[in-house]
C-alpha cells in the first residue's frame, strides 16, 4: 500500500474519471447556503437550482466542510497512511477552507503527518494537480518528491473566467457591491485570469464575438500545452462555445481537450452564468 494519500474538496473536477491512483483520493464536500438552508456540495444541489442573482434573500454562500467531517477524514486516513496530502481550492477563492484545514491539523492528534497545499486553482486545474499527486503516490514516491513535483506543476496551470453573475462575485469578495449591481444592470461581462491563485480582472466583453476572441487570445499566448479544459455554466452559450471549440481545435489539433459543466460549489462563488478555460502548459 502506498504511504501517501490525497484529500481534496468538492470543487475538484478531473480530466478523466479513472486516472492512475484515483483510489488514493478522498473528497470532502464544501457546503452551500441558500437563505437559511445549508446543503452539501453534491449532485443533489445542481447548478440550475442556484438563483440567477445572488440577492432577494437567497444570498448563496459557500461554506467550508463540516469541521467534524474534516477531522474524521484526517483520523481515518491517518490510520491507513503515513502522510495525508491535503490539496484544496485556491486560498484566495475560499480562505475559510484552508484556514479550517490548518486549524484542525494543528489541534488533532493524528498518527499521520498532514501536509496542506494551496493549489492556487480550482475545478479542472485542481483536478490536474490532484491527478498528478495521485499518480506519484501510486508509484510510491516519497512525500518530499511529490511536494517538489507539485510546486513545479502548480505555476504551469492557468485559467480565465468570464461571468454574467456579478452579484455572486460580490458575495465571494471579488467585486465591490456597487460594481456588481451596476454591472448586472448594464449586462457587463467581465473577464478574470487566475494568477498566483488570485482572480485578476483584465477586460470586459463587448459582444458574444468579442467573448470568443478573448478566450482564444488567452489560449494562443502559450506554447505547447498538455491539456485544455472548457468549463461551462448556464445558459449553455451554444453559439459562442461552438466557435471557440473550432478555433481551439484549429490552433491545437493534437492537444487533449475536455469539456465540463461548472460545478455547483464553484458556481456559487463565480455565479452560474460563467464560462472558463483552464490550461496546463508543458514544462
Amino acid at each position: 500500500m502506498p504511504r501517501v494519500c490525497i484529500l481534496t474538496d468538492s470543487t475538484v473536477q478531473y480530466t478523466t474519471p479513472h486516472f492512475s491512483g484515483h483510489e488514493l483520493v478522498s473528497v470532502l464536500p464544501l457546503r452551500i447556503q441558500l437563505g437559511e438552508t445549508i446543503y452539501p456540495d453534491s449532485r443533489e444541489l445542481t447548478l440550475q437550482k442556484l438563483p440567477i442573482l445572488a440577492t432577494n434573500g437567497a444570498n448563496p454562500r459557500v461554506l467550508p466542510p463540516e469541521p467534524a467531517e474534516m477531522a474524521r477524514a484526517f483520523e481515518v486516513l491517518g490510520k491507513e497512511f503515513e502522510h495525508v496530502l491535503v490539496i484544496l481550492v485556491a486560498t484566495s477563492l475560499h480562505p475559510a477552507t484552508t484556514a479550517l484545514a490548518y486549524e484542525i491539523s494543528s489541534t488533532l492528534h493524528c498518527s499521520a503527518e498532514i501536509h496542506i497545499i494551496d493549489s492556487q486553482s480550482t475545478s479542472v486545474g485542481l483536478g490536474m494537480i490532484v491527478q498528478a499527486a495521485a499518480d506519484a503516490a501510486r508509484q510510491r514516491w516519497d512525500i518530499a518528491s511529490i511536494k517538489r513535483m507539485l510546486h513545479g506543476l502548480i505555476p504551469r496551470i492557468y485559467a480565465i473566467y468570464c461571468s454574467q453573475s456579478l452579484t455572486y462575485l460580490c458575495n465571494s469578495g471579488q467585486l465591490d457591491p456597487g460594481q456588481a449591481l451596476v454591472g448586472e444592470m448594464l449586462g457587463i461581462t467581465p473577464f478574470f485570469t487566475m494568477e498566483n491563485g488570485r482572480l485578476q480582472p483584465i477586460q470586459k466583453a463587448r459582444s458574444a464575438r468579442h467573448m470568443v476572441d478573448i478566450f482564444h487570445e488567452f489560449v494562443v499566448e502559450f506554447g505547447t500545452l498538455n491539456h485544455i479544459a472548457l468549463i461551462q455554466g448556464i445558459p449553455p452559450f451554444a453559439g459562442e462555445l461552438r466557435a471557440l471549440r473550432e478555433r481551439i481545435h484549429e490552433q491545437y489539433p493534437d492537444t487533449p481537450f475536455s469539456e465540463h459543466l461548472l460545478g455547483t460549489g464553484l458556481g456559487a462563488m463565480l455565479g452560474p452564468r460563467s464560462l472558463g478555460l483552464i490550461v496546463m502548459v508543458k514544462p
